[in-house]
């Protein structure tokens, strides 16, 4: 297994191949890191010869916490017909009738998803997140640890749920939205913009 990435986040999705029971012998990245804590080798950034070869001979995750960049990196190697696989912990909580998209998926430690969610490509359900009954995660979009989304929540491509959030059953949060830490949400979000607060209330244009 390869990491694309090394750094804080991926040292929580080598905790998850490690549940897995799956071994982690490699990462690639802008440049070598000083720190490295598991003894991976380096391969290289993701477009280099090396690090391309490394991705076609053993399976790969984008271990990157930043939406955007994400997804610019799943798209590049899309390119080259090579897709990421899943990171799901043992511990998650899933429901037989959620649907996981195949490529890129992180779920954490001690995550719920419930009833008929669904979660979208290279989408991220950080540790011990709720997604309850018949929510939809978007592409590209990070719900952070600890957040709450009650029934019925549409989360849009490339946007993020702040750590400890709360959502409201029924909300529709945008595309490009950023929820900020703690934050209630008790109404719907337009298109990036970022919300903060209890209730949420915008902040910015994003």
């Amino acid at each position: 297994m390869i990491l694309i990435g090394y750094s804080g986040h991926a040292y929580v999705v080598h905790g998850i191949f490690a549940a897995l029971c799956l071994n982690v012998t490699g990462y690639c990245d802008k440049e070598e890191k000083e720190q490295n804590p598991f003894s991976l080798k380096y391969f290289g950034n993701e477009m280099s010869a090396a690090g391309l070869d490394a991705m076609q001979q053993q399976k790969f995750f984008i271990a990157i916490g930043d939406n955007t960049i994400r997804k610019n990196i799943y798209n590049k190697l899309a390119e080259q017909h090579l897709f990421p696989v899943n990171a799901v912990h043992p511990s998650a909580i899933i429901d037989d009738s959620v649907s996981i998209a195949q490529h890129g998926v992180m779920v954490s430690a001690q995550v719920t998803l419930n009833a008929l969610a669904r979660v979208g490509i290279g989408a991220i359900c950080n540790t011990g997140c709720i997604i309850e009954h018949e929510c939809e995660i978007g592409e590209f979009s990070h719900v952070g640890p600890g957040a709450i989304l009650c029934g019925n929540v549409k989360l849009g491509n490339h946007s993020f749920v702040g750590a400890g959030s709360v959502v409201k059953e029924g909300i529709q949060i945008g595309n490009n939205v950023m929820i900020g830490a703690g934050s209630v949400v008790v109404k719907d979000i337009p298109d990036a913009v970022t919300v903060v607060g209890n209730p949420a209330q915008v902040l910015k244009k994003n």
